[in-house]
Order: C-alpha cells, then structure tokens, then sequence
C-alpha cells in the first residue's frame, strides 16, 4: 500500500510524510499541529459528508503522490482509520490515524495526554482550594 508505514531511510532516500510528523510538532506545537492535521483532513475531505471516502481519495491522489491506486487499496488505506465501520474517515479518525501512523508521535501524545490531566487536577486542585476559602 503506497504511502502507509513507510519510515525514513536515508540510504534509499525514501522519506515520508509520517517521518516528518514528530518534527512538526516540535517545530509548531500540539496545537497547531492539530490545526494543520484537520486542515488536511477538509482539503482530502468530501464537503457534502465532511468525511473522506474513496470518491474523495481518488479526487486528491495526484496530490497525494497516489496515482494509479485501486479502489481496493483506497478502501485499505481508509479501513485502517474507520473506527465506527462506516467505511469514511471523519476529522477524529483522520487525526488518529496520522498520530498512529508514526510511532514517535504516537509516543508523544501518551505524554501530551499525560500533560493534559496533570493540568487538569492542578486546576481541579485550585478551585478546591479557593472552594474552602
């Protein structure tokens, strides 16, 4: 499946978009990161479902570097992000499959959720304090 799991090389020069997912982060931060990853999803997105289907794929493959694709492995590549089993992509399954798709970054958001609820009860923590005062 062209495009999916590949990983850096830098002896066969074959680099993917995945590889560079750990960088952006780091370059941009999580938020924008996430900003950038829905941008993506509404450019390979269906307006009219909001959802990427294999009509939608097929449309942007060019773009994509995905020409000559079958509906076969269209039809892999978003079965490997479907969650629900609807047979699209919806914004939320897009992004986790991008974050999934590279282990670096998969690494890092255990630690981006672990930030979250620590920022959580500190704030929970907080307003109970101000609560008993």
């Amino acid at each position: 499946m062209a495009g999916m799991g590949c990983t850096f090389q830098p002896v066969s020069g074959d680099i993917c978009f995945h590889d560079f997912l750990p960088i952006m982060v780091q370059k941009i931060g999580q938020e924008d990161f996430m900003k950038e990853l829905c941008s993506g999803f509404r450019m390979l997105a269906d307006p009219r479902t909001n959802t990427i289907t294999i009509p939608s794929l097929k449309k942007n493959a060019r773009r994509l570097g995905l020409e000559g694709m079958t509906d076969q492995e269209f039809r892999e590549m978003i079965s490997q992000g479907d969650i629900d089993g609807d047979g699209v992509l919806s914004e939320k399954e897009f992004c986790v499959l991008m974050i999934r798709s590279s282990p670096a970054l998969l690494a890092q958001a255990e630690t981006w959720l672990l930030d979250a609820l620590d920022e959580e009860l500190m704030e929970c923590m907080e307003e109970s304090s101000e609560d008993d005062n």
